[in-house]
């Protein structure tokens, strides 16, 4: 069954992924700067960031890897990260990380399957040292650069530099035999125009022969199908035009133009590092078949799945975000509908007792979760301290005259909750401009709590009245208790529903 992890994806992979079971892996790794380590989403009024690899990547679990990769036998490895610990101090974190995750891909890759690393020009030279280690060097397939957009930089930095509008996606296999489904474009202008010549079995054009066997060769010249004068280097022959097919694709992807961050798209949802999804169709058709298996340890906002899934292949899909599980799941549903096949999504708690293991484990994960579960976005504004009364907004449509009703959410675990907790989001819904709030809490409210929210009275929205406040206990949450809001959700934009491709030969681009 397709399969939708919440968690790191070292862990995940160890637990639940068999060896040798997985025929196409493709990830997009988070790059090595903070930046990208984390999550953002904006609005016209907020911008949320959430530092989701915090934890993951601290000091101790890079140096408690390093030693877990020295024993593993991995002596090639461990050596050349024990040299970039020296003359690469800013890389050795993100690759020691990097090469236990590699390790454990490269484990559940089939024999004949491929692995797709995307990388950009900071980290992609060190990255291919590490791979040609693990996938063995004989088995680097090529280097694919997406150029991914025509302009980026302002005119300053650009003025002292080449701007950079590439990303690199390192191809590897794990053998030397494997699936590859040679892919196709259409012809541009000039190629077309050569096809200036026109018979009974079509448009063609005259090219040199300069290697044919004398058998073939005989042939064209039975056929008709070749040309040759006094002074000709090389007979010429006829080439017609396949309309069926087009130019072979090469290693320069330079007619996918990546996500606009601003304006409007179909397919943008507002994840900052959403990949268009032509590029990961494009990767799963060339190595893959219908039926087969796709991996992504890194899956963000679900690109790699949605493509997978309208493709007619399996998938496994691996993230450390609840937000992403959320998005993802969300997307599947917009895009799929009734043509969706079923999916199970682990890691994220199914009742009271894993959900407060949870809080226990890892309690900004279980916010987050908890947050999602109302289709919320974060709203931490970027720091672990303080969440300033909110931790959460949603946006919800009222009518169909653009009026809306925003909604503040706060988290609350431990044994214990206080009056002042309710009162900070009563202030809260004020200063952030709110029509109501929920507070969702691990423990039973007290009374004054209860007596704060009855107090609060109600909110008048076109054509319906809602509590001001109001409070959610974790056993209520999974007892199928809800609170009373609007029913028309729009914090995060849909995606557009399109349905599943009929075959292999459809999307050749």
């Amino acid at each position: 069954m397709n399969t939708l992890y919440l968690g790191d994806c070292l862990n995940v992979l160890r637990d639940s992924v068999a060896d040798e079971s997985v025929d196409l892996i493709y990830i997009d790794p988070p790059f090595n700067s903070k930046r990208d380590y984390n999550i953002f989403f904006d609005d016209k009024e907020i911008q949320s960031q959430r530092l989701a690899f915090e934890d993951t990547w601290s000091l101790k679990n890079v140096l408690d890897s390093l030693h877990e990769l020295q024993t593993m036998r991995t002596e090639n490895i461990h050596l050349l990260l024990a040299v970039y610990q020296k003359v690469a101090p800013h890389a050795f974190p993100y690759l020691v990380m990097m090469a236990l995750r590699l390790l454990e891909l490269y484990r559940v890759l089939k024999p004949k399957g491929s692995f797709y690393l995307h990388c950009d020009s900071s980290m992609s030279h060190y990255l291919k040292n590490v791979c040609d280690i693990i996938f063995a060097e004989k088995h680097f397939q090529d280097e694919i650069i997406w150029k991914r957009t025509f302009n980026s930089g302002s005119s300053k930095s650009i003025a002292k530099k080449f701007p950079i509008n590439t990303d690199s996606i390192l191809y590897y296999t794990k053998s030397g035999e494997f699936t590859f489904n040679k892919m196709y474009r259409p012809y541009a202008e000039g190629a077309l125009k050569r096809y200036d010549k026109e018979d009974t079995n079509g448009r063609f054009m005259w090219v040199p022969l300069k290697t044919v066997s004398k058998a073939r060769l005989a042939e064209l010249r039975k056929s008709g199908e070749i040309r040759e004068e006094p002074g000709m280097k090389y007979p010429r022959y006829k080439k017609y035009f396949d309309e069926t097919k087009g130019a072979a694709i090469d290693n320069i992807w330079d007619d996918i133009e990546q996500m606009a961050t601003r304006g409007e798209s179909i397919e943008r949802l507002g994840y900052p590092t959403q990949k268009p999804k032509a590029l990961l169709e494009r990767i799963i058709k060339a190595s893959s078949n219908e039926g087969d298996v796709v991996l992504d340890g890194f899956c963000g906002c679900g690109t790699t799945i949605d493509a997978a899934e309208g493709l007619h292949r399996k998938w496994i899909g691996v993230d450390i975000s609840p937000i992403a599980i959320s998005l993802i799941k969300r997307r599947l549903h917009h895009t799929y509908k009734k043509g969706l096949a079923e999916f199970e999504v682990r890691g994220t708690p199914t009742d009271e007792q894993s959900a407060q293991r949870l809080w226990k484990e890892n309690a900004f994960a279980f916010q987050d979760w908890w947050i999602t579960e109302f289709e919320a976005f974060s709203a931490t504004f970027g720091t672990k301290g303080a969440d300033k009364g909110v931790d959460g907004i949603a946006l919800y449509a009222m009518d169909n005259k653009d009026t809306t009703a925003r909604v503040a959410f706060q988290v609350k675990g431990g044994e214990k909750v206080q009056s002042k907790d309710i009162d900070a989001l009563l202030g809260a819904i004020e200063k952030h401009k709110c029509d109501m709030g929920v507070f969702l809490t691990t423990a039973e409210p007290t009374k004054p709590m209860l007596d704060t929210v009855a107090g609060a009275g109600f909110v008048k929205l076109p054509g319906f009245e809602f509590p001001k406040l109001q409070i959610l206990t974790l056993k209520d949450f999974f007892a199928g208790k809800r609170p009373k809001l609007p029913s028309v959700n729009i914090t995060f934009k849909a995606a557009q529903h399109s349905g599943k491709k009929g075959n292999q030969g459809a999307l050749e681009l």
